[in-house]
């Protein structure tokens, strides 16, 4: 088997860019979809269900396109056709998926076009999204693919400020901010229409700069682990009853950790606008100004990802560095009901972004490297997703009753994603550390 070339920065920066664009989707959607479907009319304590979606999409979803794309081969490369799919899929949802509450339907009307919009947007999402770490797992050796994810994390936290702070700068700019009783407003529609002309450029620029290995190529890198077609017949379940200790390890921490960031997506919203703001009224201008600093508020945590992203590769050890990211993550999630100041709420979610920072590069760090020798990449990292996908699963379900348990304020659900995640850093230290041990 021959080593993986070293690449150079551009080469592994081309690998990656339409990352930017499929996040600027997802973080307008991660944003604002709390806030659409509150100003269509759901009460707070079923916000939580509509998030059921999302996850059980990309559940089902990125198995699917990674078995899929490990068989498949043709001119346009093995991962990239359906990166192009999913995103083309995707600027067409997100063009209707604002305008759900304009067409003039009733309010459970309007929310069931919401809820099937939602459905189509995270599928097209997740189609997109999981090619750029499969290319990734196919085409960069073990040297440098730290610093491959480090870029891929680089630029999601990019395309997350750009899709954080477009309803606010829309806003800031003449956009209306605030619309009739159950419509959303123009600065959040825009918003999603920028959005998703970007996402498609972005991934045209992938397109044509990226160019994958020929079934020899691969071959050759990647031994006989992994064949053109992925010839063994080994199905899902076959999969992840060899899957190495790692994959199955650093699941458990991601479960805790994605729970936790699911409840800061659902309940951020309510949480500011009743923190900052002292109301709980979508259909106030009060409640609307808060949906606008909430995207200002990420964008930070986005920045704060970025700059920690930097400081986590100073790190010797890894284990060391995710467990203290996770408990700066768990210290802002405490902080955000104690700050009162729409400007101090910085702090806490700078802490939140140096959680996300871990969280998007390490766990496929660990995994990826574990999984060498192991073949069917594409299937294995699909499956890893349910790490992501199913902690959300499970908390959007219990999210309602939770929210009753801790009194309906939305501001304490804070409370309860911080607690979660100290849990998973908790279980950082049962990662195994070689690669006996990760088999």
């Amino acid at each position: 088997m021959k080593r993986k070339p070293n690449l150079s920065f551009w080469s592994l920066w081309n690998l990656s860019f339409g990352f930017f664009g499929v996040q600027i989707a997802y973080a307008l959607q991660s944003a604002n979809i709390s806030r659409i479907f509150a100003t269509l009319g759901a009460d707070p304590h079923d916000l939580s269900y509509f998030w059921v979606l999302p996850p059980l999409m990309g559940i089902l979803v990125q198995p699917i396109v990674g078995s899929l794309s490990d068989k498949t081969w043709c001119r346009f490369g093995r991962r990239i056709p359906y990166l192009f799919v999913g995103a083309a899929c995707a600027v067409a949802v997100m063009c209707l998926l604002p305008n759900a509450g304009s067409l003039g339907l009733t309010v459970s009307m309007a929310m069931m076009v919401g809820l099937f919009a939602l459905m189509f947007l995270d599928t097209s999402i997740n189609m997109a999204m999981q090619p750029f770490k499969m290319l990734v797992g196919d085409m960069v050796n073990e040297e440098q693919k730290s610093k491959a994810y480090s870029i891929q994390s680089f630029l999601c936290n990019a395309g997350s400020v750009m899709g954080y702070v477009f309803p606010f700068i829309l806003t800031w700019i003449g956009i209306k901010n605030v619309a009739e009783k159950g419509v959303v407003p123009d600065s959040v529609i825009w918003s999603f229409y920028i959005g998703a002309f970007i996402l498609i450029l972005c991934v045209i620029y992938t397109t044509l700069k990226v160019k994958e290995w020929t079934p020899k190529e691969y071959n050759e890198y990647n031994g006989s682990g992994e064949t053109a077609g992925e010839k063994d017949d080994a199905n899902w379940f076959k999969l992840l009853a060899k899957a190495p200790a790692t994959f199955w390890k650093v699941g458990l921490v991601q479960f805790f950790c994605w729970a936790a960031f699911l409840y800061m997506w659902n309940y951020s919203t309510g949480a500011i606008a009743e923190t900052v703001w002292n109301t709980t009224d979508p259909a106030s201008e009060a409640f609307q100004i808060a949906g606008n600093w909430v995207g200002v508020l990420f964008a930070v945590q986005a920045i704060g990802s970025v700059i920690w992203a930097i400081c986590l590769a100073q790190f010797k050890n890894a284990k060391m560095a995710y467990a203290l990211s996770l408990l700066l993550g768990g210290l802002g999630f405490a902080l955000i009901p104690m700050v009162h100041d729409q400007y101090l709420q910085f702090i806490p979610f700078l802490l939140i972004g140096c959680g996300w920072a871990a969280m998007l590069a390490m766990p496929f760090t660990f995994v990826t490297n574990a999984l060498q020798g192991y073949g069917h990449m594409g299937a294995y990292l699909g499956l890893f997703n349910g790490t992501i996908c199913l902690p959300q699963i499970i908390a959007a379900l219990c999210g309602g009753t939770i929210l009753g348990w801790v009194g309906s304020h939305q501001s304490t659900m804070m409370t309860v994603a911080a607690v979660s995640i100290v849990i998973g850093a908790a279980f950082v230290m049962q990662i195994p550390n070689d690669k006996k041990q990760q088999a």
